[in-house]
């Protein structure tokens, strides 16, 4: 797999991958997978910069969709949802996976992603969570109040409702992730979350990992750290505003959705633009997500009761 450096944590320790390279310039890049003559090339991007790598790889077999740009670099051309699946919005995993139907892989069930959080970030992870009050083995959720756009972040003070709701009915702490691509509003989140929830800040991937492998919950915004909670298999409530949750919730994993009721029109692939929506991101009401928590929580219990049950 080719990716960008700073998500390699994210393949670290998966015993599916055989060998990850790291995207650096774009001539030293080329030149190194022309090198290497890979037999078949996927590109699961579909940007210009990941067509040009394609095509310079000089494989015999380059896979992209049909209709994407510069698909003329592409001699393996998988067609595109409405044509594959007979429906135009589908998962994003699911378009991800047709390249390699298209190309012989038998259909299936479609497994959930994996992360494998490290030694070395788990302790480490520990110990900041013991130097913020929160003992080995007390529970707690990630909440995540950032995203990638205004119209797809929840208010910080609604998401601070929820970490003093957890703490005061359920006994769960609160930990915040604020990446460093998020200082911006971290003086908010941090005003808003004094006195109910710890916000580490920083954290680089491994520890994001490490911190959302060791949840009770996750609840957040549709974000990167929304998927590692899927990967990493821990129950999700996920809250959407401008994005599609058909195409972007959590895969494989228990999970809530909260939406605005927006509906979306395909466009391609798997981006969609919403055709209308009733409310803003910010007018979903506490009590909506506090909701969707409970029913996770609920659920847990009662398969932990069972567990319970079937070892006595």
């Amino acid at each position: 797999m080719l990716i960008e450096p700073r998500f390699r944590a994210a393949l670290e320790g998966n015993p599916a991958v055989s060998e990850v390279l790291f995207s650096g310039g774009c001539a030293s890049t080329a030149a190194g997978l022309r090198r290497r003559r890979f037999p078949i090339v996927f590109n699961q991007h579909g940007g210009p910069r990941s067509a040009l790598l394609t095509a310079a790889s000089g494989s015999p077999l380059r896979v992209g969709w049909k209709g994407f740009q510069f698909s003329f670099v592409y001699n393996v051309r998988a067609p595109d949802a409405q044509e594959f699946y007979g429906r135009p919005i589908v998962h994003t995993v699911e378009h991800r996976i047709s390249q390699f139907y298209w190309t012989g892989l038998p259909r299936g069930p479609i497994p959930r992603a994996q992360v494998f959080p490290h030694a070395d970030a788990v302790e480490r992870v520990r110990g900041i969570l013991e130097q913020n009050g929160i003992p080995g083995g007390a529970p707690y959720a990630v909440v995540q109040p950032g995203a990638r756009l205004m119209a797809m972040r929840w208010p910080s003070g609604k998401f601070a409702a929820i970490a003093r709701w957890l703490r005061e009915v359920h006994g769960i702490a609160t930990v915040v992730n604020l990446s460093r691509q998020e200082e911006g509003i971290a003086p908010e989140v941090r005003n808003e979350m004094l006195g109910c929830a710890v916000v580490p800040g920083g954290l680089s991937m491994r520890e994001l990992i490490a911190v959302v492998a060791g949840a009770r919950l996750f609840i957040g915004n549709d974000s990167g750290p929304a998927h590692v909670a899927a990967a990493a298999g821990r129950p999700s409530v996920v809250i959407y505003g401008s994005t599609n949750p058909a195409q972007w919730r959590p895969w494989g994993v228990e999970h809530r959705v909260v939406a605005t009721g927006a509906e979306f029109r395909a466009v391609r692939g798997d981006k969609t633009i919403a055709a209308s929506n009733p409310r803003s991101i910010a007018d979903i009401e506490v009590h909506e997500v506090r909701a969707a928590c409970e029913e996770l929580l609920s659920a847990s219990r009662r398969s932990c009761l069972a567990d319970t049950k079937q070892v006595t």
